[in-house]
């Protein structure tokens, strides 16, 4: 394969020619992110309609192409998700809690290097060590609330159209960093980034199912149906395994999981919660950059508002 041509609804047609990028989408740990859901729980269980680890990847390795990341950061961009389970961040609840979602940060460089794209990143003279580490690449990664291509990513695909490629034509590059060519835009950007936290990733329905679904997981782990190592495997395999499961509980929790509303359901005491996302975003001004909260004193309250009412967590589902 000497290219192939990529159309994003956002950010535009790209035709790719680079040979390591072209091998490494071809190869097996990419590929098998075609079968890894972005959102957590699959499509069938889960109430807004997800896409693939494997679309994200794409999608941000084409997001630095256009910001003119360098080809070692594209391919660093799209191998950054290499290393996640089965059903992504739905791990951290059935290890942990939900509120961290760190699971795939913590096992990612030993995952990665043991995968054949190793060897096919020193065949092209890469350092696979240095691309395992997204920390290497402040336009891949950053931390909040500062924006980066997987964070826009993965926001910006919820925003609406208009919305979404009004904020990507104003993303520019400074000094290392992606940053808005103006306020108006940074402030548009950071609130739908900010809604999408309040009514999908920390609302109810996203939360409650995140819970019920890692509890069918767990489950089926302590019933040895199902082994850790299966979830680095693809979601097909487990969910084969899970849904054969002759248990009332697990069978109703499955059943009410395909229903796009569980609002209804009675709740119980406990609360839990899933990780807080925000970003507070720099634009330049006049040759110098500013951070909107610095300079929008409604936003500032709006996000503080936000992690108060995340702190309270939200009520489980009793089933």
């Amino acid at each position: 394969m000497k290219k192939i041509v990529i159309n994003d609804r956002i950010y535009g047609k790209f035709e790719i020619t680079s040979p390591i990028i072209l091998e490494l989408i071809l190869s097996k740990p990419v590929q098998r992110l075609k079968k890894i859901s972005q959102m957590g729980p699959p499509n069938k269980y889960y109430h807004v309609k997800g896409y693939s680890r494997y679309e994200h990847s794409i999608a941000v390795m084409l997001l630095l192409k256009h910001l003119g990341a360098s080809e070692e950061e594209q391919v660093a961009g799209l191998l950054h998700d290499i290393s996640h389970t089965a059903f992504s961040h739905v791990i951290d609840w059935v290890f942990g809690s939900g509120h961290k979602e760190d699971f795939q940060d913590k096992q990612h460089v030993d995952f990665f290097l043991k995968t054949e794209v190793k060897e096919i990143l020193k065949k092209y003279g890469f350092n696979p060590l240095k691309i395992s580490q997204n920390k290497n690449f402040s336009f891949l990664d950053n931390e909040l609330p500062d924006l980066c291509a997987d964070r826009i990513d993965y926001s910006i695909k919820e925003f609406p159209f208009q919305i979404a490629k009004k904020c990507f034509i104003d993303l520019i590059t400074y000094k290392n960093k992606i940053v808005f060519n103006n306020q108006s835009n940074a402030k548009l950007f950071a609130v739908n980034f900010l809604k999408r936290q309040e009514v999908h990733w920390g609302g109810y329905e996203a939360v409650a199912r995140y819970y019920l679904f890692s509890r069918v997981l767990k489950f089926a782990l302590d019933n040895k149906l199902i082994h850790l190592t299966d979830f680095n495997r693809d979601e097909e395999y487990i969910l084969k395994k899970v849904e054969s499961i002759e248990d009332k509980q697990i069978k109703k929790i499955l059943q009410l999981l395909q229903k796009k509303d569980l609002s209804k359901l009675p709740k119980s005491k406990k609360t839990v919660q899933k990780k807080f996302r925000y970003v507070d975003p720099q634009f330049l001004k006049n040759g110098k950059l500013y951070r909107l909260s610095e300079t929008d004193s409604e936003f500032k309250i709006k996000i503080e508002l936000a992690k108060k009412d995340n702190k309270k967590g939200i009520n489980t589902p009793i089933v």
